[in-house]
């Protein structure tokens, strides 16, 4: 047995001596550099440089950087960017050699450059599947609840994303809840995304950059979710000139600023808006109204350094908040707050490191200042995290990505308190949780011949709980028992997972290519909420010995096509998704300051399945998509509908969406949205009975009920104008309409008696919108 060891081995460093030769006889150089933006300066993500005589290509990575090594001598570069125009140099490589790239419509001084048309595929040639991304401008144009321009909608109207309730921000992608996507601003987590509950988003349009939404084949250096990443960069700043944009809305307005530092030192970008409800609210009659404040405000702030050659530094930050405030009787307000530092350093041109320190809260406040009533609610949660990542350019086949992660999360779940003299209300506090999550990935993308591209990976990652702490020990019927202290700040419990992912490409030929992936997931933290909407008063809590981590295993395969020049492309996706561990609660459940909410929860296993298909347009006037999913998601989980299957919540089999924006000449764009689902699963009473002179209703199965269809048609016109105001100021005029038919779609169906015939009982639907027109000056 150690003969054939040592001759496998032998064999293996033989093979690898005969690669070393072959490559030293190749005689290899390197070209790298960063791509950008050539008006603005701002680094440019998934550009792609191209040799056409080699048929070797990569893309640029989140920071702009590129590295592709080719054998010495003269070779074609193709650099491109979707929206740019293509930039061609011919350089003789004899050795390592620096080349950043600037694109766009301006002329670039760069020696040997031809403007080509070159065809865009990368739809075709990428391994990562179900993968999408959104371009900021295109977002900007369609149509929008009151004008405001919402990047999280956008994301709602692609296949497999789906939505339960009108005007909320949570979205649900291939059958997860609201709390298994990640959404990440600059590398930090956003615990809670919404404005206003729900109606809008916390992202700040003026302030993104760059958006992609990850449904399955998420890399390995992803990880904490279950079912979907947002990946949202900020804006990095104007590093050629100052620059600055404005706009005024029907509810809101917004003011952006960006300049550079120095000369070709850096940048920064400041991006504001603020709703002005309350100062409309003044002019009402009505002393309660007129005393009352309703409004939100986000701050976005990104700064960043050249240090040199080979190191540079970003630094940004988001500070968001919601107030509610009537009269000075009842008060809520909630917010979030990031701030992200990131190194990014090159070893080499073959070697990119990014080293990230970010800090993430969000907390909400609830409470009346006065009476016997008076009270004060508080909750706090924070992450502080620590990440550095590893890019290795090894060789035109071969990107290896490694790097080790680490978050320390704290969560107050809550404090209420009586304040004043006269107050009823004692105190009620509930353990502070404090846990670490760490993790190491490692991935690589290899190409195996013309046609064939795979990306590999494992991520390991483990979680534990420390003290103090109590732990609650519960029967089999989930009623406490007793409960275990653990004092000090000792690890008391830990989980390990190892998550597997890989990702195939094989390229049936030019225009189309069939692709295959597996991920799987594991997520440490979870959100307690019996509500469809979001809401601020939703509690996280970790895994612990009462709670096992949730697991998830998705298999997707797709077939990609693009057609007339590739500018139109088509894809079909099938996936199936199985989750372990899963979370339901159980009837009637008490989740808000319940120090025993472990007991609340009920466990089970769930699955979803569905098909996807996507035709877009992305070039010429006409630009947009066509979206639909088939799906379903349904749970399994003991104590539950008698143990038996049955939807969850958010399914919904069918969903339809059509965006689409038309260039008209120069100065006018038309934009129209068109959505359909199937309604949102419920449980509603289907019978009644009489106890004691009350009426008691008798419920259906969970979630065997259907509400109405849902659908909606949004349409909005952007006019540019004609001159510049005091020459330099562009300006243009969003009119847009919302729900232009005026579906009356239904939010909540409730059952009441009738008043004069207390044996009869009717449905009373409530919706939110009716048509709302909105106009926006930018």
């Amino acid at each position: 047995m150690k003969i054939k060891i040592l001759k496998v081995l032998s064999a293996f460093l033989i093979g690898c001596c005969l690669s070393l030769t072959t490559l030293a006889q190749q005689q290899t150089h390197t070209l790298s550099g960063y791509i950008r933006d050539a008006q603005t300066g701002e680094a440019l993500i998934s550009a792609t440089v191209y040799v056409p005589e080699l048929a070797l290509g990569v893309t640029s990575n989140l920071y702009g950087f590129y590295s592709l090594t080719v054998p010495a001598g003269t070779h074609t570069f193709v650099f491109s960017y979707l929206g740019y125009q293509d930039q061609v140099v011919e350089l003789n490589l004899q050795a390592d050699q620096s080349q950043d790239m600037d694109l766009g419509s301006a002329s670039v001084e760069i020696e040997e450059v031809i403007v080509t048309a070159e065809k865009e595929d990368q739809h075709i040639e990428e391994v990562g599947m179900s993968q999408v991304k959104l371009n900021v401008q295109s977002i900007k144009k369609m149509p929008a609840l009151l004008g405001e321009v919402d990047v999280i909608k956008a994301i709602q109207l692609l296949p497999g994303v789906q939505t339960v309730g009108e005007g909320t921000s949570g979205f649900y992608v291939r059958g997860g809840n609201v709390d298994q996507n990640l959404v990440l601003l600059d590398e930090a987590p956003v615990y809670n995304v919404s404005h206003l509950l729900g109606f809008f988003s916390v992202f700040n349009p003026d302030a993104v950059k760059d958006m992609k939404l990850y449904k399955g084949g998420i890399p390995s250096y992803y990880g904490g979710r279950l079912s979907s990443v947002v990946d949202i960069r900020m804006k990095e700043g104007n590093a050629k000139r100052f620059s600055g944009s404005a706009g005024i809305g029907s509810i809101s307005s917004r003011l952006n600023i960006e300049a550079p530092i120095g000369k070709d030192k850096g940048s920064f970008m400041l991006a504001g808006r603020r709703t002005y409800v309350d100062l409309f609210l003044k002019l009402s009659s009505d002393t309660t109204l007129n005393k009352s404040k309703l409004f939100f405000y986000d701050l976005n702030g990104k700064v960043n350094f050249k240090l040199g050659e080979k190191d540079r530094i970003f630094l940004s930050s988001y500070f968001g908040r919601d107030v509610f405030d009537q009269s000075g009787e009842f008060r809520t307000d909630w917010g979030n707050r990031t701030g992200t530092i990131r190194w990014n350093h090159l070893f080499s041109p073959k070697l990119f490191s990014n080293l990230t320190y970010y800090y993430s809260e969000f907390d909400y406040f609830l409470g009346e200042p006065s009476g016997v009533d008076a009270f004060e609610w508080k909750s706090l949660l924070k992450d502080h995290g620590l990440k550095l990542d590893f890019t290795a350019f090894i060789n035109p086949d071969n990107t290896l990505r490694f790097g080790l992660q680490s978050i320390y999360h704290l969560i107050d779940p809550g404090v209420a308190r009586g304040i004043g003299d006269e107050t009823i209300f004692n105190e009620l506090k509930l353990d502070r949780q404090k846990s670490l999550e760490n993790a190491i990935y490692v991935s690589n993308e290899q190409s195996i011949g013309d046609r064939f591209k795979i990306d590999y990976g494992l991520r390991f990652s483990s979680f534990h709980n420390f003290g103090p702490q109590t732990v609650w020990n519960f029967d089999e019927q989930f009623n406490p028992i007793d409960s275990t202290v653990h004092q000090g700040s000792d690890i008391y419990n830990s989980y390990y997972s190892f998550e597997p992912r890989i990702g195939m490409r094989y390229k049936l030929d030019g225009k189309s290519s069939v692709k295959l992936s597996y991920n799987r997931m594991a997520q440490y933290i979870q959100l307690a909420s019996n509500t469809t909407a979001s809401s601020p008063l939703d509690v996280w809590f970790p895994s612990s010995p009462n709670i096992k981590p949730q697991m998830a295993d998705q298999l997707a395969g797709g077939y990609f096509r693009n057609f007339l020049d590739n500018s139109l492309e088509a894809s079909v996706e099938v996936f199936y998704k199985r989750f372990e561990n899963s979370i339901d609660f159980r009837d009637h459940a008490e989740l808000l300051l319940n120090k025993q909410l472990e007991g609340e929860l009920r466990f089970g296993e769930a699955r979803a399945y569905g098909v996807e298909l996507l035709l877009q347009k992305t070039k010429g006037n006409l630009t947009g998509w066509v979206g639909y999913t088939f799906s379903r998601t349904e749970k399994k989980i003991e104590g539950i509908n008698q143990n038996q299957w049955y939807p969850a919540r958010h399914d919904k089999t069918h969903d339809f969406s059509l965006v689409l924006s038309y260039d008209w000449r120069k100065r006018f764009n038309f934009s129209a949205n068109w959505v359909y689902s199937t309604g949102s699963a419920v449980t509603f009473p289907t019978g009644r009975y009489e106890f004691m002179g009350t009426v008691v209703p008798v419920y259906s199965e969970r979630n065997a009920e259907r509400l109405p269809s849902y659908h909606r048609l949004d349409i909005a016109t952007t006019i540019k104008g004609r001159n510049k105001w005091f020459g330099r100021i562009e300006n243009e005029l969003l009119i847009s309409v919302y729900n232009v038919y005026g579906r009356k779609n239904p939010y909540s169906i409730n059952f009441r008696q009738e008043e004069d015939n207390p044996q009869a009982t009717y449905a009373e639907k409530t919706y939110l919108f009716g048509v709302i027109p909105s106009v926006t000056l930018n």
